[in-house]
């Protein structure tokens, strides 16, 4: 098996922030910061989670429900992060709204009021699948 490396660049290290909102977060959170589930994998590729500090993360991850309340904390969030800066939507209701699209307070998909680079699909999602979104948005940024 070969081994995958991302080369980012050299001028700085990719580090994104979760924003987990519902049951996608807890996914996120166990590729994130579990050991043996993805972190070995994550640093390898050189990506660092950061906490409570948007200002250090170039990828925000939106995982779990954007309620229509939550919705301005996200925004400031996004406003935060420094240039270049990425988007990562993971799970249905981040998507799409998933079960709850039809209900009055679920904003329809954070693609509606962010640039969203990688929609990752699930209800939920395994952990695994972020490492691949995580390569996805790899090539695009590089190609």
């Amino acid at each position: 098996m070969t081994e995958l490396r991302l080369d980012w660049g050299t001028t700085y290290h990719v580090t994104v922030l979760d924003l987990g909102l519902a049951c996608c977060g807890v996914e996120v959170m166990a590729a994130l910061e579990g050991r043996g589930n993805g972190v070995d994998e994550l640093a390898a590729l050189g990506v660092t989670p950061v906490h409570g500090a948007p200002e250090q993360a170039h990828v925000l991850i939106v995982s779990g429900t954007v309620t229509d309340v939550m919705l301005p904390a996200v925004l400031a969030t996004y406003a935060e992060l420094p240039e270049p800066r990425y988007v990562l939507s993971v799970g249905a209701c981040s998507n799409t709204g998933g079960p709850y699209w039809d209900s009055y307070c679920v904003t329809k998909g954070i693609d509606q009021v962010l640039p969203v680079h990688v929609a990752i699909p699930g209800c939920p999602p395994r952990p695994e699948a972020l490492l691949e979104g995580l390569v996805a948005l790899h090539k695009l940024v590089t190609a």
